[in-house]
C-alpha cells in the first residue's frame, strides 16, 4: 500500500493501537503546534517502526502539549529491509546526506566501517539516528533501520556471515560496467539473501584494505562506472544499481 503524503507523518516511540489516547513529548508538541501550526481537531499520520502507521487525531492542545487519538491503521508494518549498508562515516553535513539517501534508498542496517583513511572515527550514533528518522518521515518509510556503532575493517571482515555477498564498490576495479558482474553474482548466488555493500572513505581504501578485501570470498568487487564519484555520490548510484540488479527492485 502507497504512502499518504497529504499528510503530516511524525515518528513516535510508543506503541500504537485503535482508540488510544498519546501525549507527545514536548518537542514534537512544538513542533506541530508552533512549526506546522496545527490544532485540535488536525490530522496526522503517525508510525514508530515496529506497529505499521495509523491516523492520529489532534485531540487536546495547549501552549506546550498535545494530545493525539490514535483512530485507525492506515498501513501494516512491513518487513525490515535485509540490505547491509557499510560506510566509511563522512564530515557532518555529507553524513547526514549519505544516511538519509541510504534510509530511502531501502537500507535496514547501517554499518560503519573504520578504515585507513576514514576522516571521522567518533562516531554520533543519535545523530544517524535522527537522520534516518527524518528520512522516514518525509519519505513514507515504516521499517526504520538498524544503526550499529562503528566496526574496524578487519572485525567486520571476520564477522561477516559467508552465505551473504558482500559487494565492494572499488575505484580501481578493472572496466566501467557493474552490471555484468552483479547479475552474474546473481545467477550464482545459491541463498537468495540481499547483499551486503561497502562504501570506502574520501581518500579510497588503502592497498592492503583492497587486497583484503578481495581475498574474500563472498566479496565481489564492482566498478561505478568511468568517472570518480565522491563517497555520498557513490552510496546513492551503488544503492540504486544494487536495487535494480540483485535488489527489491529486480
Amino acid at each position: 500500500m502507497r504512502a499518504n503524503y497529504r499528510l503530516q507523518r511524525l515518528f513516535v516511540t510508543d506503541s500504537l493501537s485503535a482508540d488510544t489516547l498519546l501525549a507527545l513529548p514536548p518537542e514534537q508538541a512544538h513542533y506541530l503546534i508552533h512549526v506546522l501550526r496545527m490544532k485540535e481537531g488536525g490530522t496526522l499520520l503517525v508510525f514508530n517502526g515496529a506497529d505499521g502507521e495509523w491516523r492520529a487525531d489532534i485531540a487536546h492542545t495547549t501552549k506546550k502539549s498535545v494530545t493525539l487519538h490514535i483512530t485507525v491503521q492506515e498501513r501494516p508494518q512491513p518487513a525490515t529491509p535485509d540490505l547491509i549498508y557499510c560506510f566509511a562515516p563522512l564530515k557532518h553535513a555529507r553524513l547526514d546526506y549519505m544516511v538519509q539517501k541510504a534510509v530511502e534508498m531501502g537500507a535496514g542496517i547501517l554499518q560503519p566501517v573504520i578504515t585507513r583513511h576514514t576522516q571521522i572515527t567518533r562516531l554520533n550514533l543519535e545523530r544517524i539516528k535522527a537522520n534516518a528518522v527524518e528520512a522516514a518521515e518525509q519519505c513514507g518509510v515504516l521499517a526504520l533501520p538498524q544503526c550499529r556503532a562503528p566496526l574496524a575493517l578487519d572485525m567486520l571482515l571476520a564477522e561477516w556471515d559467508a552465505t551473504r555477498p558482500l559487494i565492494f564498490c572499488d575505484e580501481a576495479a578493472e572496466g566501467d560496467n557493474p552490471l555484468p558482474l552483479l547479475t552474474a553474482l546473481k545467477h550464482k548466488n545459491t541463498v537468495p539473501r540481499p547483499p551486503g555493500l561497502i562504501i570506502g572513505p574520501e581518500g579510497g581504501f588503502s592497498d592492503d584494505e583492497r587486497a583484503a578485501l578481495n581475498a574474500q570470498s563472498f566479496v565481489t568487487a564492482i566498478p561505478l562506472g568511468p568517472r570518480v564519484l565522491r563517497a555520498d555520490t557513490a552510496a546513492v548510484a551503488a544503492l540504486a544499481i544494487i536495487n535494480a540488479t540483485v535488489g527489491d527492485w529486480s
